[in-house]
């Protein structure tokens, strides 16, 4: 759990003293999350097991620790961003780390607590998604993406030759859709968890107001609207072109290994709380994070940590380039892909 730990709690010392103390934390907080997280994934290329002890701590205590964080990080960052005696080129600078934050840490802890079986910890992964205005997200991710990945129901599986902006407009509207018709199904008459979550954002953009009137709330709108882009991103480079295999009418193969894109990093994958190590996610949805397996043979690889392979993805030449070569070597087949094109 030390890696976890060190690379989650170091960013959150970053933005705090980016929020309290201002220059040149605010300039470390960014320099932190995109080029210390690169290095360090360069230097520490083999520093995670792909194998982990299946007696790996659970990681329950971090994961609640930043769920709590979370919102005075959040709070306290509009505030300042809104009202703090902040340069320019400072405010700008912690508004991108802290979004990053939001996107890359909070939003991966998010995901571990609302696959938690505690109710109470679901709960504060939902508040931690609503906050950001993107509760519903607590609903289609286990309700909807869960169940059709790499299906061309699911609406955050890319599909082959997409670009990512067309991909961020369905996928978004698609999970508000179908998780409340999900819902729906489940409690075909009284209150869904959508009133839960519009509530919980209406609190959010309260709390912002009255905070720092309306450019708090205008803070709290781009910080929500960056962190859900971040997430978008994620599913995008996750899921790119890979397909299960249709064996009836609507109707296909079991999730398994070769369904998602994982990445091995060391550092980035701590600092997201091993989400790159996705594959065994979608296999077993209730492993707690540390524990998750990486097999490079039987489980599509990344050329580049899910950072990096995300800014990729907004270039959409060069990403066509890299990845439509690797996707193809993932199409269903009798047989599979052949160990070559599997390392390709």
């Amino acid at each position: 759990m030390t890696r976890f730990t060190l690379a989650t709690l170091g960013m959150v010392v970053a933005l705090t003293l980016a929020m309290t103390l201002g220059a040149p934390f605010a300039l470390i907080a960014l320099l932190y999350i995109t080029v210390f997280t690169y290095g360090m994934d360069k230097l520490t290329a083999l520093a995670a097991p792909d194998h982990p002890d299946a007696e790996f701590p659970a990681g329950d205590a971090l994961s609640v620790t930043l769920g709590l964080l979370h919102f005075p990080l959040l709070y306290g960052g509009v505030w300042v961003l809104a009202e703090g005696d902040l340069a320019l080129m400072d405010r700008l600078a912690l508004f991108l780390a802290l979004a990053l934050f939001l996107g890359q840490v909070s939003n991966s802890n998010a995901h571990e607590l609302i696959h938690r079986a505690p109710r109470w910890m679901r709960r504060l992964g939902v508040a931690v998604y609503s906050s950001v205005l993107f509760g519903f997200h607590a609903s289609a991710h286990p309700r909807v993406h869960h169940i059709h990945a790499a299906t061309p129901n699911d609406p955050n599986s890319a599909r082959m030759g997409e670009g990512f902006w067309h991909f961020a407009g369905r996928a978004w509207r698609g999970a508000l859709v179908q998780g409340y018709r999900a819902e729906r199904r489940l409690r075909p008459s009284g209150l869904t968890p959508y009133t839960a979550y519009g509530l919980l954002a209406l609190i959010s953009m309260g709390i912002a107001l009255a905070l720092a009137g309306w450019a708090g709330f205008l803070a709290l709108v781009l910080l929500a609207a960056y962190a859900q882009l971040q997430l978008l991103l994620s599913d995008y480079v996750q899921h790119y072109g890979l397909q299960r295999r249709e064996i009836a009418a609507n109707k296909f193969e079991p999730v398994g290994a070769r369904h998602s894109w994982n990445a091995p990093q060391g550092f980035s994958s701590a600092l997201m709380l091993n989400a790159p190590r996705h594959s065994d996610h979608h296999a077993h949805p209730a492993r707690h994070y540390p524990g998750l397996d990486l097999d490079r043979d039987q489980m599509p690889i990344l050329p580049h940590s899910l950072p990096v392979m995300a800014v990729i993805a907004l270039v959409p030449p060069l990403w066509r380039r890299i990845m439509d070569p690797r996707a193809r070597a993932w199409q269903p087949t009798t047989s599979g892909p052949s160990p070559a094109e599997r390392r390709a």
